[in-house]
């Protein structure tokens, strides 16, 4: 399975040359997986902290210069390259402000590409053919750089690969609608050319991707009429390659669904063995004028994660340490992703866990489809009025394709459709229903959308149950769910769904908050949920004599001047909202929430959206879950799911982030914020006492202990 998580913008392309196929020059790695370095289309090379989608550093041109290549950075000497009018090198550091100032060097013929690979010097190539190591080039900028290349041919792309202990470059070259592909080895000191196969009526490649896997480079290119074909080519070669031009073998690997016509913008890059991400070509089921970015998995041919892309497409992909750069429009956007390994082993190990006792299980399946439908509102009297027709479709359903079954969703009453979805997922072998859950879901939402008397949850159950589902596979289908107040379906999907976007979450979160308590009472919901939040409201308010527990007192709290409790009157308000301020459904519905990943700058605007009752209580909870956990009740039930210490603190943070002004200013609020003000001054006066003995505590733990122990010893141990 793959996934793409809620994206984010770099930086805006101001510079885009709207007649070109180029939105950005280049994005290379920096220092680590975080700091990445992009090349605009004209001066300016910029360094970000992608995480914090900040600039840390920016080097322009004067007017009148061009950066004619993506700048690169030399992880061998901390330095960055860039080409200014093809043949003036330029060298500088971090420290550096201003770029003329820098290190720079004229060479003798035009540079194509600098080529840069972790901890390897970087390589320069020239539009001709010639590769130089930077270090020999800048030791003797106007040694002569010889003509590999013949007259008319030119250099299309070019990437470095490092392979067998050793640096590769390859690149494309045309000539007069000939493509060829070079083979650069360092040493020996080889250059082996492949020539692409051409058809009739098909264009040249416009997106190539390269990897290496053991003794062999695979080389992935991408056609306008959709096709991907992969290459596979051999890091040693024979003395007979190395003169002669061969054909490239070539096997196709995937089929993209293309618009009417040839498709003219699009990008492909391999992510690892069985999986490619492609942007430009349209979704297989989606409609055809909508450009998306899908991660392909190129074993089953199916797409397993997608996500619209707006303005226009550019012929250009980057994928640097988990995360996929994607100009679109005047947009740089990043996308993380994840790609878990498929395999037919895999599937076979579910089909065999699964047919253990075939008809027991479809028995079992039926009896329990029949009973969430016969349980959901309003299908008792459908159900006895179509217990023919129903038997009908589960008799046939086992027949039915996958477009047929979309036919029948169109049409068909819900009961017939749950229970045809149902029969269809047991029956389908599990490699062809990785890519029919997806669709069948579409489907199903699209009908739900057009059709308010429609929804067929228990089929939405089966189809989520399956695994085969993300966020991104079908994106209107949460958004329904929390639409129809669906809680049972939210609950299975947060589970499961890897990338559900900050704005759905906090969608959710309204719902659930503005959802009474009593309209919750009859949820279906997960029973480690249930059972931990029973365990956890059973769990004793902690008593006077016992108040204080892993560091949190809860007298404590009430006093600002934090004397000893003999001194206080009264005991601590907080004490006195120790019981869960919500019910069991809602509190283990909001556990959900939690527990899902996100991205703080981009939820804190979301949050806003809240009322201030719904803030309150739901700091009232986040409160109670602290108290409780402070005090134990936590760790004897921690093998269940349930939220961590440090997530909630998180949310209780992030809260008061986005509301604290109307927090301080609601009165209903006054007393909750001043007890949490209260708590963490506390807080801040235990961690200050444990500071102080932070050196003794050093000092003992790097003391040596004696080797031999009597049966019996006492040690004293003198802190000053």
């Amino acid at each position: 399975m793959a996934a793409l998580y809620e994206g984010y913008t770099l930086c805006i392309n101001a510079t885009q040359n709207n007649t070109s196929n180029v939105g950005i020059q280049g994005v290379e790695l920096n220092a680590d997986v975080d700091h990445v370095l992009v090349t605009d289309s004209s001066r300016t090379v910029t360094v970000y902290k992608v995480s914090d989608q900040k600039p840390l550093g920016s080097w322009t041109v004067k007017q009148g210069q061009t950066i004619t290549c993506p700048a690169v950075f030399n992880t061998q000497t901390q330095e960055y390259v860039a080409i200014t009018d093809y043949k003036v090198v330029r060298v500088w550091k971090d420290g550096d402000v201003n770029i003329d100032q820098a290190f720079k060097a004229t060479v003798s013929a035009d540079v194509f590409r600098v080529l840069s690979a972790p901890d390897c010097e970087p390589v320069v190539l020239f539009r001709h053919g010639a590769a130089r190591f930077m270090n020999s080039l800048l030791a003797a900028p106007q040694q002569p750089i010889e003509e590999i290349l013949s007259e008319g041919e030119v250099i299309r792309w070019s990437t470095i690969v490092k392979a067998d202990q050793q640096l590769v470059v390859l690149f494309v070259t045309e000539q007069r609608g000939e493509h060829c592909l070079c083979f650069k080895r360092f040493n020996p000191n080889t250059l082996v050319k492949h020539r692409f196969e051409t058809e009739p009526g098909l264009s040249a490649p416009h997106s190539f991707s390269a990897i290496c896997r053991g003794s062999n480079i695979h080389l992935f290119y991408l056609y306008s009429n959709g096709s991907v074909y992969e290459s596979v080519l051999p890091i040693r070669t024979s003395e007979t390659e190395v003169h002669v031009i061969q054909a490239l073998p070539r096997s196709l690997l995937l089929s993209l669904p293309v618009r009417e016509g040839q498709q003219t913008l699009g990008a492909a890059v391999v992510l690892d063995e069985t999986h490619v991400a492609v942007v430009g070509f349209p979704h297989p089921s989606a409609g055809a004028n909508k450009d998306y970015l899908c991660i392909w998995n190129t074993h089953f041919h199916i797409p397993q994660a997608s996500k619209e892309m707006s303005g226009m497409i550019y012929t250009q992909l980057w994928q640097c340490g988990g995360r996929l750069y994607v100009p679109h429009g005047k947009t740089l956007s990043v996308i993380p992703f994840e790609c878990q390994k498929s395999s037919l082993a895999a599937a076979m190990g579910k089909l065999k866990q699964s047919g253990q006792s075939e008809s027991k299980s479809c028995a079992l399946m039926t009896t329990q489809l029949r009973s969430d439908i016969t349980r959901a509102p309003g299908n008792n009297r459908r159900l006895s009025a179509r217990q023919t027709n129903a038997s009908n479709v589960m008799t046939n359903s086992s027949t039915l394709t996958v477009n047929q079954l979309t036919k029948h969703v169109e049409k068909g009453m819900v009961e017939d459709i749950q229970l045809a979805v149902g029969e269809f997922v047991y029956q389908t072998p599990q490699t062809d229903l990785q890519f029919a859950a997806g669709r069948m879901a579409l489907d199903l939402v699209s009908r739900s959308q057009t059709d308010g008397n429609f929804y067929p949850h228990s089929a939405f159950l089966q189809l989520l149950k399956t695994e085969y589902l993300c966020y991104s596979v079908c994106p209107e289908l949460l958004l329904l769910a929390v639409e129809k107040k669906d809680f049972s379906l939210c609950q299975i999907a947060f589970h499961l769904f890897p990338d559900i976007p900050e704005a759905i979450t906090c969608a959710y979160l309204k719902a659930v908050l503005g959802t009474p308590d009593s309209e919750m009472d009859t949820l279906n919901l997960d029973t480690d949920s249930m059972m931990f939040m029973k365990v956890l409201t059973q769990t004793g308010c902690p008593s006077e004599n016992d108040s204080q527990q892993n560091g949190v007192c809860l007298p404590a709290l009430l006093d600002s001047g934090f004397e000893t409790p003999s001194s206080r009157p009264q005991r601590d308000p907080l004490a006195l909202d120790i019981n869960c301020p919500v019910s069991l459904h809602k509190s283990a519905l909001l556990n959900e929430v939690l527990q899902t990943s996100y991205s703080d700058i981009l939820l804190l605007p979301h949050l806003k959206d809240l009322t201030v009752p719904q803030v309150t209580i739901f700091l009232q909870y986040l409160q109670f879950l602290y108290l409780k956990y402070s005090h134990e009740a936590g760790v004897q039930i921690q093998a269940l799911r349930s939220p961590t210490m440090a997530q909630i603190v998180d949310w209780v943070g992030l809260l008061l982030d986005a509301h604290f002004t109307v927090l301080v200013m609601a009165p209903e609020a006054k007393r909750l914020v001043s007890g949490l003000h209260k708590f963490v001054r506390s807080q801040v006066k235990l961690y200050a006492e444990l500071d102080k003995i932070e050196g003794s505590l050093q000092v003992l733990k790097k003391a040596k202990q004696p080797e031999d122990f009597a049966l019996y010893s006492i040690k004293v141990i003198k802190l000053f």
